[in-house]
């Protein structure tokens, strides 16, 4: 019983020696957790796009990859690229995927990317699609067949569905049909949804409809086979590029479609937008690592417009590159994301740096708990030697006295024996009850003999 008395006795005043320190170590780690908040939000907004386009097929994607590592996507539809950013500036959703130019001015030379947004990677090309009703398409004279459609020039007259506004696919459309000689104003153009639009086509109420989107979008797919419908080859597809500069000529490869079939029979030449994936500056890093680590699953293999690896890729933007996606693209995933559980990894990856400091600035302090302790368990002995010296100096003739005296010094060594110090300490009790004794002796022969 006494051992344990004395060990929890130790424990004490250990605790009671190292306290402030610990205190303040303590402190340190909470005021650094809550300054770089490391460990991010469950849960992730992503703006993706209309139902059936590729936006949403990929935001499906995001959704997935992201909840194997605990994170809870809301997937938010919208009309485009426009309403992602303006969601995005709103604070309404942290991430969306912006095709280029979207957000920029439609004049050019005025372009100024939004600010307090940064983009994760170029993750696709978004092609512009214009499929038209062959039947449409006027016959020469003297021609057996319509020849395919090369220029947006021979649609004045068309009902034209250019998407809906708030989509990337309406101002683009006009900048385009402008450099054509075609006055917006003077078409018959709408602004339906994709799936209506293609119903609208199908059934003869459109000659044309445009899509901007990644060839992953159903409706895109399921176009390219329809018997009737023909796709735009861009004849002038470098001349484009060169007057707008957020869009670049790419080539639909002879057969790409359907091999068996030779669809298409030859190779077309389009036009497409670079899609970036955005989020707002204030979206938690450890969200952006885990969307660029997803971007690069996703968007890594190859399609009819890109080869393996081609994507994501750090250029191809408006906006500014986020730290985040620089150091995914500099070093690949951080080290420890690829051994341990994302949380572990992440809150050591955010936190080590501050607690390497911490244990710098604390190691000095450390330097005082054992002499602090030290002369803790020293001074619970060391303070009777000043009852000694007050028993010392009332020595006197006095018989009564001097039978205090001794009183005294009979409870003080009961006190002593029971004292609980480390056994390290041994050495320094004894000593102390070897002075009582001399002490006592000094007193003990000042008393009368008895008869």
């Amino acid at each position: 019983m006494r051992r344990v008395k004395t060990l929890l006795l130790q424990c004490w005043d250990l605790l009671l020696t190292a306290g402030p320190v610990l205190a303040l170590a303590i402190g340190l780690v909470v005021l650094a957790y809550q300054v770089l908040d490391p460990n991010p939000p469950r849960t992730l907004s992503l703006a993706t796009g209309p139902a059936q386009s590729a936006y949403a097929e990929f935001g499906a994607r995001y959704a997935q990859a992201l909840r194997r590592q605990g994170i809870q996507v809301t997937l938010r539809e919208s009309r485009g690229s426009q309403d992602n950013l303006a969601l995005l500036q709103a604070g309404q959703v942290d991430a969306a995927f912006v095709h280029g130019g979207a957000g920029t001015s439609a004049l050019p030379g005025e372009e100024t990317p939004p600010a307090g947004l940064v983009s994760l990677s170029t993750v696709f090309r978004e092609p512009v699609w214009v499929f038209y009703r062959r039947a449409a398409v006027r016959r020469p004279p003297n021609a057996r067949t319509r020849p395919p459609l090369e220029s947006l020039a021979p649609m004045a007259g068309w009902r034209v569905n250019i998407g809906p506004e708030g989509s990337g696919g309406p101002p683009l459309m006009r900048r385009l049909l402008r450099a054509n000689g075609l006055d917006p104003a003077a078409m018959t153009l709408s602004h339906l949804e994709a799936t209506p639009a293609v119903v609208d086509l199908l059934d003869g109420r459109l000659d044309a409809l445009v899509l901007v989107s990644a060839p992953e979008s159903p409706l895109v797919r399921m176009l390219l086979i329809t018997p009737g419908i023909g796709l735009l080859d861009f004849a002038q597809a470098e001349a484009y590029a060169r007057r707008i500069p957020q869009i670049s000529p790419v080539s639909l490869p002879r057969g790409v479609v359907d091999l068996a079939r030779d669809l298409p029979a030859q190779d077309v030449r389009l036009l497409a937008a670079n899609t970036t994936l955005v989020v707002a500056e204030t979206t938690h890093p450890a969200l952006q690592q885990l969307l660029v680590q997803a971007a690069d699953r996703i968007h890594g293999e190859p399609n009819w417009f890109q080869r393996k690896g081609e994507f994501p890729r750090r250029d191809g933007s408006d906006l500014p590159l986020a730290a985040e996606a620089q150091r995914f693209f500099d070093s690949g995933a951080p080290l420890l994301q690829r051994h341990l559980p994302f949380w572990l990894a992440n809150l050591i990856d955010r936190m080590w740096v501050v607690l390497v400091s911490i244990v710098a600035v604390l190691i000095p302090l450390t330097r005082v708990v054992p002499p602090l302790y030290d002369y803790r368990i020293r001074s619970r002995i060391f303070r009777w030697y000043g009852r000694l010296r007050e028993i010392e100096d009332q020595l006197g003739p006095d018989t009564t006295q001097r039978d205090a005296l001794l009183a005294e010094l009979d409870d003080i060594d009961a006190r002593v024996e029971k004292l609980p110090v480390p056994l390290s300490y041994a050495e320094e009790l004894y000593a102390l009850r070897s002075h009582i004794q001399l002490v006592r002796r000094r007193v003990m022969p000042a008393r009368p003999l008895s008869a």
